[in-house]
């Protein structure tokens, strides 16, 4: 019998390598598949990998699309709708993020587990397509506890410090001024970026079990706020994402 992919992953800035433990079987850049959008944004690969991870197979976005690429919520979601068509039963979401909670290192993983939606947009609004999922999910467990509980006890055998928080998804690209930032850490942000919740919205309308991450890039503090740069950004994502991979790596080989 065989056996579909127990996983699909979204990577986030500077996070498409992150899997370094992925043995690679196949690859599909975004410009050759049907209706796919494509990654314009530099750090973002644009490519779907077919491989196994931990002995389990698994899809790989390598990249995401924003809607601050101008992209509708629908096409943001696409490749969420690719895996639900495949009848992949788990969606793991990981993204670069400022950190708004002070308690935070730039280089440190957020456990994700909520989020905030204030992009003004949402997936799920226009016409309702009824064999996507009901019209009105329901959102208060969008991140599954038991991947959760997973996640926290491969960081803790791997000797790897997990934060737990709130992500924050805004529209961008601009990043967030002081007021806004106290404005964030007021409704109960840990940390804040510009993806993941269109993406968590779809997954949770397709019935899929969700896990995310943020790599906490940056700490922005209202009081004395430092400049930032996508470079930065970047480069601060690359070096901290082999904790990532463990920590994804172990939660995918406990899988059945």
């Amino acid at each position: 019998m065989q056996v579909g992919p127990v996983a699909g992953m979204i990577t986030g800035t500077g996070l498409s390598d992150t899997l370094t433990d992925l043995v690679v079987h196949q690859m599909f850049p975004y410009s050759g598949l049907p209706h796919f959008p494509r990654a314009t944004v530099d750090s973002h690969k644009g490519c779907l990998v077919q491989g196994s991870l931990n002995g389990r197979d698994i899809l790989v976005f390598q990249g995401r699309i924003h809607l601050y690429e101008g992209y509708s919520p629908e096409l943001v979601t696409f490749p969420v709708r690719v895996l639900q068509a495949l009848g992949v039963p788990m969606l793991i979401l990981t993204n670069a993020a400022g950190g708004i909670n002070l308690n935070f290192s730039a280089g440190d993983i957020m456990l994700i587990r909520d989020h905030i939606n204030l992009t003004g947009r949402n997936p799920l609004a226009g016409p309702h397509e009824e064999s996507f999922g009901l019209r009105f999910p329901d959102m208060t467990r969008v991140y599954d506890a038991d991947l959760s509980r997973r996640a926290v006890g491969v960081a803790a055998q791997e000797k790897i410090q997990l934060q737990s928080g709130v992500y924050a998804g805004l529209l961008g690209p601009s990043l967030e001024t002081p007021a806004e930032t106290r404005f964030l850490k007021i409704i109960g942000a840990d940390a804040v970026g510009f993806s993941t919740v269109m993406e968590a919205i779809a997954g949770v309308h397709a019935g899929m079990k969700i896990l995310g991450f943020s790599l906490i890039t940056n700490i922005n503090n209202p009081d004395a706020p430092e400049q930032t740069t996508l470079e930065a950004v970047v480069e601060t994502a690359a070096k901290a994402s082999e904790k990532l991979n463990r920590i994804i790596t172990g939660v995918v080989g406990q899988l059945a």
